[in-house]
């Protein structure tokens, strides 16, 4: 018996052979062989990659954006369901210097007086802002001090421009020990402490003369508003970048088979003679509906029948997909092609489309340039004698559609009921201000008390009811 054991337990647990090479599983993707012999990688940090290609990619992510459909609903897609009306702040804290903080910001903000070109609000400047980073990659705002006699609010501008303006050729190590890596200058601890940028934009032919010197800003001037992929990374890349081949490709896949359909169809009909003479004429140049054509004696028409290509319609929703993957976005978003799409379906891919949508407001646009600039709002508001100690910010993006309201608004009234979320909370996700909502339900029920009026909607009188029923005491 202890023999028998001996060997069963040798067979389960051998001994390892010391003679014998043992071969370990690696990678597949890391493999050597015919299928990735042509996979050419490198190790190169991110800023040397984005160095070779960022103005060859930027460029023509423009060019799509502007000539190609798929391209422009693509970006239009992220800006109108990121931003839609604006990110709107509400200062916290106490509650006078709070009110009129928000009342001077409404003033600034709300008008064209933040814009330095005197285009767009605060809102305007977001979609600005977003749409610039997702076509280009990146985008720069450049805080502008004024005098408070030049008609503005509070004594401070924003100033929008492209990526353009960076001076990519600064590079090296300074006098005083700071790097200077494509127009971004850093200090010895890494720390952003200027950008180089252009006095003119260097692609402007309106202008007769551009020696293309850049300056010194102080990086508390500026914000670099990008999507940072790797770490280490100090510009932006085009958002399209992934989906460029495959959208120029379809754009001229679709450009051949319309040319090709309109040469076909420039032979409308051949008139063919029996007697074997092989030449051909057309047979009228203006042929139009209800057309009488007379033939000679033995000639005969043949009409064009221009060739279809099969699976075309697969082919392109393929092909829509991968670019709806590549800017984050669903394919019906980027189509509009709702025809295989249920109840289920569509909730499930607006559900994920908005988790996306939440990553770039809160992850990009809040921090990375809302934060900020309300920075600079109290800084203007201090010069003008405003009290801004203790007092901070609360963001309230858009509101987000619902897919079925009965049913959210059903479970969000029972997530307010069970403590599971504030009636703020909920108000704010609907992208409603808290204050505005509770200050106007507060009027109007004054006003209704005033005037005599009862109406089933006020949740007093529900609770009143209530209160009526049970005054028996429970049982």
């Amino acid at each position: 018996m202890s023999n028998l054991f001996t060997s069963i337990k040798s067979f389960i647990f051998p001994k390892p052979n010391q003679n014998k090479t043992i071969y370990y599983r690696n990678y597949e993707g890391a493999s050597k062989s015919k299928r990735t012999e042509n996979w050419i990688t490198s190790s190169s940090s991110s800023n040397s990659e984005l160095k070779g290609s960022l103005s060859l990619l930027r460029n023509r992510a423009r060019d799509l954006v502007r000539n190609d459909p798929h391209a422009f609903r693509g970006i239009q897609a992220i800006v109108s369901n990121t931003i839609s009306t604006g990110i709107i702040p509400q200062a916290k804290g106490i509650n006078q210097k709070a009110q009129k903080l928000d009342e001077l910001f409404k003033l600034w903000g709300d008008t064209t007086l933040c814009d330095a070109d005197g285009q767009h609000d605060f809102y305007g400047l977001q979609s600005l802002v977003m749409k610039t980073v997702a076509e280009s990659g990146e985008c720069l705002i450049r805080k502008r001090r004024r005098r408070y006699s030049d008609n503005t609010t509070i004594p401070i501008q924003l100033q929008v421009i492209e990526p353009d303006y960076l001076d990519s050729s600064k590079e090296g190590v300074t006098r005083n020990g700071n790097r200077i890596v494509q127009g971004i200058e850093f200090n010895k601890i890494g720390k952003r402490v200027a950008y180089w940028l252009y006095k003119d934009h260097p692609g402007d032919s309106s202008l007769t003369t551009n020696n293309f010197s850049s300056i010194r800003v102080p990086a508390f001037d500026v914000l670099h508003i990008y999507r940072v992929d790797r770490p280490g990374q100090v510009r932006g890349m085009s958002w399209l970048a992934p989906a460029l081949i495959p959208i120029k490709e379809l754009s001229d896949g679709f450009d051949a088979e319309l040319v090709r359909k309109k040469v076909a169809n420039c032979f409308v009909a051949f008139v063919y003679n029996s007697d074997g003479n092989s030449d051909k004429k057309f047979i009228d140049k203006t042929l139009q509906p209800g057309t009488l054509q007379r033939l000679d004696p033995g000639e005969q028409i043949t009409f064009s029948n221009p060739p279809e290509i099969e699976g075309l319609k697969d082919f392109s929703k393929i092909h829509l997909q991968r670019v709806a993957a590549g800017l984050g976005i669903t394919y019906e978003v980027l189509t509009g092609d709702l025809s295989n799409v249920n109840f289920s379906s569509g909730r499930m891919g607006w559900i994920e489309f908005h988790r996306n949508i939440k990553q770039w407001r809160w992850q990009l646009i809040i921090p990375k340039m809302c934060a900020p600039i309300w920075h600079w709002f109290l800084e203007g508001a201090e010069l003008l004698g405003y009290d801004t100690q203790g007092v901070g910010v609360t963001w309230t993006p858009p509101r987000r559609e619902m897919i079925d309201p009965g049913k959210e608004i059903s479970a969000m009234k029972s997530a307010i009921r069970s403590g599971l979320m504030s009636l703020s909370e909920a108000q704010r996700q609907l992208g409603y201000d808290p204050e505005d909502i509770l200050d106007e339900m507060a009027a109007d029920n004054k006003r209704l008390d005033k005037l005599g009026l009862v109406l089933d909607s006020d949740p007093r009188n529900q609770n009143k009811q209530i209160g009526s029923n049970n005054k028996g005491g429970a049982n």
